[in-house]
């Protein structure tokens, strides 16, 4: 195991890294931009290395900044959790060229799935259905009216370095493309610096399920079972749960097992997710591979009883996987709300600030709680970063208990200070659509942003 290791990331997810490192006897190390320096969650960190200033792309998004701390503090080691440098494959790469181990997939795997159309030629190639698109990336907005007339409207737009919906366009007919092609591929080369294009089918009434997988340097893979992700808003998760309550046991196995296979094949190394989109008549399409940890990843924990972060480091330090598949037994229902500075009656306006009260109930039952977060009361939330303020999981027998479990803690939370989306969690939560599963990820179950929502307790 690795004497120490470089966290590339910033908060909630670092102080996760730095938990696991801890129980396995890591030295955590740190970087911070000017505008975390002095934050409460650093105080968990063995050494930390500023990096620049507060913006991401002055601070945590340069690699070579991020590297030179790896090495000038000793770490052979760095996980760079989500978001910022994760899924970068020529930072992966610079960290392998200069000695430090990347505690994720290899460069070229990274950039194989990073791209969407190449990570659909490369998961049909292996067995797993994808919806149907064009083959490739689009050369002009003719060649896309031409597929779209192939497949039939309506299709979706998507940018093929894209994520979180940006370059993302719906088109009913071949006017609304011809006029969206060109807005899309202007946003998708702001925000990822390539403006290439791919199309799908869009599939209405559709629920989005992910499958947690774990694979070692020996060949060998487990799976988690599979996350809903349903709940949510402009393409960003809201609520996570594990298991779905729309597949049967018996599909649930089938996926997880083709998810693994397929990993395998793809030479896969590490915890990553395989993210699929179910149909409204039950068919199971490939989406995407995020090749790094998840946010969600508590709730696989839960049910599971496994440390994903503990058993990314342990393969990192090419050992092999603690568990086999038939150790891995699904135990109860958890759902994961994920607690923003956000205001969701102005649109989820960001409300960076300071937390004046900041009480999370923990006790309130029947189930259990788990509160992932790196802030305490008095703590800035700055505007450049992530708004995530904590995740709530809770835990329980059935699914019905571990909704009531949410409800209770949420309904007892105080949170002053900045505005929060916990009364949105409340409205689905209590939701008649979300309580007998009936939603999909076209809509928000049980939000109107013009009606008056559930207020916890502040």
């Amino acid at each position: 195991m690795f004497h120490r290791l470089l966290i590339a990331n910033r908060g909630e997810v670092a102080t996760r890294i730095a938990r696991a490192c801890r129980d396995l006897g890591v030295e955590p190390v740190c970087v911070a931009s000017t505008a975390d320096l002095g934050a409460p969650w650093l105080e968990e960190m063995e050494e930390v290395v500023c990096v620049g200033e507060g913006p991401a792309g002055e601070s945590y998004l340069r690699s070579d900044r991020v590297l030179q701390a790896a090495l000038q503090t000793g770490c052979t080691a760095l996980h760079p959790g989500w978001g910022f440098l994760a899924e970068d494959p020529r930072f992966a790469a610079l960290c392998l060229q200069h000695g430090v181990t990347f505690v994720g997939p290899s460069p070229a795997v990274i950039s194989r799935m990073g791209l969407k159309s190449p990570a659909k030629e490369a998961v049909r190639g292996v067995g797993l259905p994808v919806i149907p698109g064009s083959v490739g990336t689009l050369d002009d907005v003719d060649e896309a009216v031409r597929v779209a007339s192939e497949i039939e409207y309506p299709i979706i737009l998507k940018a093929d370095a894209g994520g979180g919906g940006r370059g993302m366009r719906r088109c009913e007919n071949e006017a609304e493309l011809r006029e969206a092609f060109p807005t899309a591929m202007a946003e998708a080369l702001s925000a990822f610096g390539t403006g290439r294009l791919y199309l799908e089918k869009f599939l209405s009434g559709g629920r989005h399920i992910e499958v947690q997988i774990l694979c070692d340097g020996f060949g060998n893979g487990i799976h988690l079972y599979e996350r809903d992700c349903s709940v949510q808003r402009n393409h960003q998760k809201l609520i996570e749960e594990s298991p779905s309550p729309v597949l049967s046991t018996d599909e649930r196995e089938e996926l997880g097992a083709q998810a693994v296979a397929a990993a395998l094949k793809l030479g896969y190394v590490g915890a990553g997710t395989i993210e699929f989109l179910r149909s409204a008549e039950g068919e199971l399409f490939f989406m995407e591979m995020n090749t790094r940890l998840q946010v969600e990843h508590p709730v696989s924990e839960l049910v599971t009883g496994v440390d994903i972060v503990c058993e990314q480091l342990k393969i990192a330090a090419n050992q092999t996987l603690s568990f086999t598949q038939a150790d891995i037994e699904l135990k109860g229902h958890a759902i994961e709300c994920r607690i923003n500075a956000e205001d969701p009656s102005k649109n989820f306006q960001p409300s960076p600030g300071t937390l004046e009260i900041f009480e999370l109930a923990r006790g309130e039952g029947p189930g259990n709680i788990r509160i992932d977060s790196h802030l305490r009361v008095g703590d800035t939330i700055p505007p450049y970063y992530d708004s995530l303020i904590a995740k709530v999981i809770c835990h329980a027998e059935t699914r019905e208990r571990a909704v009531e479990t949410a409800i209770n803690s949420l309904q007892a939370s105080r949170l002053d200070g900045v505005k929060s989306t916990i009364p949105l969690h409340l409205a689905v939560l209590l939701s008649r659509e979300f309580l007998a599963n009936d939603y999909d990820t076209s809509s928000i179950p049980g939000w109107n942003p013009d009606s008056p929502a559930p207020e916890s307790a502040s």
